[in-house]
C-alpha cells in the first residue's frame, strides 16, 4: 500500500480515537530521499482542519552513516517539516558530537524543535542525555528539544536518576515515554518531580518494529499507569495528563483544554470519571471539535447525541 494511502488510513484510526494533533516521525536519508516526506504531507492536507499533524524529519538510517542525509534533513525542514529528529548519537554513528551538531544545526538555523529518540543503555545514555541538555541550554533552544525513550534513565539507580531529571528540568528537556513491554523506562514520578515534562506517545503504529501501537492515547495512558504502578486517583490523573494536556503543552497547543476562551475541543466517555477512564479505557467516545460534533460509529452515546441540536440544545 502506498505511503500516502497509510498515513491517511493511520489519521482515520487515531481521530476515530479522539486525538486531533500529533507528532509523526518521517524516514529522511540517502536512500529515499524526501519521497516519504511528501507522501505524508499529502496525506496530511485533506485532514489539515481535523488533525494537526508536526512532521519530524528523521534520520532512520543514522546521519553520519548515511552520507547525504544531513542535507536532506535540512531540506526536509525547508519543505515543510517543523521538527529535525536525532538516533542514538554514538550507537548509529559513532560520533556523538557530530552527530548532534547537525541536529542542533538545523534546528537553530531554521528555528525548529527538535525530537531525539535514544535508546542508548546506562551509563552511555545518561551521557547523552546531558550532553543534548547541555547543547539545549547553549543555544537557547529550552522547551523546544525532546527526547523520546531515554530508557537510560530506567537503568541507572534512583539517585542518578534524580541528578539526570534535575539536568532536564534546568534545560527545558522534555521527555516521551510509550512505556514499552520489555524495557526499563523513565521513572516518571521523579522526573516530573525535579520539573520535566514528561509525556506519553506511541513508538510504532503496528508495523514491522512494534504490533501493539494503535494510536489510542487514552489506551496508552493506561498502559502507562500499569507499568509505572500507579493505582490512585492521583496517579491516574498524571497518566492521563501525559496524553492530554502534557503532550498539548510539548506540540504547543493554543486555546487546548476546557478553560473559558479555549476551542471547545474535547473527547467524552462512558465513565464514572477520569481515573476509571484511564484504567478501563471506554470503546464508546464522542468527539467535539471546536465545538461542533464529530460524527462517529454506534455507541451507547450515540442516543444522547442524537437528540442534541448544536444550536436549540436538547430536544425531547
Amino acid at each position: 500500500m502506498p505511503v500516502t494511502d497509510r498515513a491517511q488510513a493511520l489519521l482515520a484510526q487515531a481521530h476515530g480515537f479522539g486525538p486531533v494533533a500529533m507528532r509523526s516521525h518521517v524516514d529522511v536519508d540517502a536512500s529515499i530521499g524526501l519521497a516519504n516526506l511528501h507522501a505524508v504531507m499529502a496525506a496530511c492536507e485533506p485532514w489539515r482542519d481535523r488533525v494537526d499533524v508536526e512532521i519530524v524529519a528523521f534520520p532512520q538510517a543514522g546521519i553520519l552513516a548515511s552520507p547525504g542525509t544531513a542535507d536532506l534533513l535540512d531540506a526536509a525542514v525547508r519543505e515543510g517539516a517543523r521538527v529535525v529528529g536525532g538516533l542514538d548519537p554514538s550507537a548509529f554513528d559513532g560520533d556523538a558530537d557530530a552527530h548532534l551538531d547537525v541536529v542542533f544545526g538545523v534546528a537553530e538555523r531554521h528555528g525548529v524543535k527538535i525530537d531525539i529518540h535514544l535508546h542508548e543503555p546506562g551509563r552511555q545514555g545518561i551521557e547523552q542525555l546531558r550532553r543534548i541538555a547541555a547543547r539545549t541550554i547553549a543555544i537557547g533552544m529550552q522547551s523546544k528539544v525532546v527526547v523520546s525513550h531515554a530508557y537510560a534513565l530506567g537503568d541507572v539507580g534512583p539517585d542518578e536518576a534524580a541528578r539526570t531529571a534535575d539536568i532536564l528540568a534546568e534545560a527545558g528537556v522534555a521527555i516521551m515515554t510509550n512505556a514499552p513491554g520489555d524495557r526499563a523506562f523513565p521513572p516518571i514520578k521523579v522526573l516530573r518531580s525535579a520539573g520535566v515534562r514528561v509525556f506519553a506517545g506511541n513508538d510504532n503504529i503496528r508495523d514491522a518494529w512494534w504490533p501493539y501501537g494503535d494510536a489510542d492515547m487514552l489506551g496508552r495512558a493506561m498502559m502507562i499507569g500499569y507499568r509505572s504502578g500507579f493505582f490512585t486517583d492521583a496517579d491516574l490523573a498524571t497518566a492521563l495528563d501525559m496524553a492530554t494536556t502534557d503532550a498539548a503543552s510539548v506540540l504547543g497547543l493554543r486555546r487546548y483544554g476546557l478553560a473559558i476562551g479555549d476551542e471547545a475541543t474535547f473527547l467524552i466517555v462512558d465513565a464514572e470519571n477520569a481515573a476509571a477512564a484511564v484504567a478501563d479505557p471506554p470503546r464508546h467516545r464522542r468527539l467535539i471539535q471546536q465545538g461542533a460534533i464529530v460524527p462517529s460509529g454506534t455507541s451507547r452515546l450515540d442516543t444522547l447525541f442524537s437528540r442534541y441540536d448544536t444550536q436549540q440544545g436538547y430536544r425531547s
